[in-house]
């Protein structure tokens, strides 16, 4: 008897039985797939390496008194915030990039290797199985946030003074209310890649092609910048997954202001919304035997 009509043959019970016992288990599993692989670990290397890039070219080409762009001044007189600097560098390119990588696996992923149709008899369900790689992502895109953040602020002390912090707003303030503030950057940015996430999942439930649900992820990213950028389009800006992005700024005042966070909040929710059921929609129907 093959391995499909074996997992089909167990009684409804004994298979239900495990899953009411472990819930979290197919969820510790998509994480530790997620975190286990090569590729993953090699994304995150390369995103630490931006504040490492940063930190190392202001230092050795900036001696703090040759003018030159605002936040050059602002590393050289405060490490931390190479930390702020390497997020607002990274989110246009290598977060997008990373995150379409991740997302566009979830499930052309597993089509590829044969092994979704072993997941779903176990049986998982579609919308734990949809639910569980959504979480992946999306842990994928906190640790990858995190590491810029901590690594910024680990280079930064290295390679420059640290002390207390000038906001955008003029106050200044210590480096543990700081550190606070450039974790809420961290969750804020993570949080701008909901709706990219989502984007991937439902591109990878429409091939068993990996690379290509990746790719079609990734070059809407970028296709979402460029329209953003259009001044004709202005109507169609604050509709675009990518619009607020850039808007944690606001988190660097004093008294922080939440409302570009909350705006990009529901942004982001509208995405998740409309293409996670896009892709459970074509997911419930995909033949797994095919």
């Amino acid at each position: 008897m093959s391995l499909p009509d074996t997992a089909r043959a167990l009684p409804d019970a004994d298979a239900e039985a495990p899953r009411r016992q472990r819930p979290f288990a197919l969820l510790g599993s998509e994480l530790a797939l997620v975190f286990r692989r090569r590729r993953t670990w090699a994304m995150l290397g390369a995103l630490a390496l931006v504040p490492v890039l940063i930190a190392v070219a202001v230092k050795l080409t900036t001696d703090g008194d040759d003018g030159g762009p605002a936040f050059l001044g602002d590393i050289t007189n405060n490490g931390l915030f190479v930390a702020f600097t390497a997020l607002t560098v990274s989110i246009p390119l290598f977060l997008p990039l990373t995150v379409g990588v991740v997302a566009g696996d979830t499930v052309a992923g597993e089509a590829s290797h044969g092994t979704i149709r072993y997941l779903l008899v176990a049986p998982t369900g579609r919308v734990r199985f949809i639910l569980v790689k959504f979480a992946g992502a999306v842990a994928f895109c906190l640790a990858a946030t995190l590491l810029v953040v901590l690594v910024g602020a680990a280079i930064g002390a290295v390679l420059f003074p640290i002390g207390p912090v000038t906001l955008l707003s003029g106050t200044q303030v210590g480096g543990a209310s700081y550190a606070g503030r450039a974790l809420l950057l961290a969750l804020s940015v993570a949080m701008s890649m909901l709706g990219l996430v989502a984007i991937g999942m439902f591109a990878s439930t429409l091939t068993n092609v990996p690379v290509g649900a990746m790719a079609a992820t990734v070059v809407l990213a970028g296709a979402s910048q460029v329209l953003d950028q259009l001044p004709q389009l202005d109507w169609l800006h604050p509709y675009l997954f990518s619009h607020q992005w850039l808007g944690f700024g606001d988190l660097l005042r004093d008294p922080i202001s939440f409302d570009s966070f909350g705006s990009n909040a529901l942004l982001q929710l509208g995405y998740v919304v409309v293409f996670g059921a896009l892709a459970y929609s074509r997911f419930a129907s995909k033949d797994i035997l095919s």
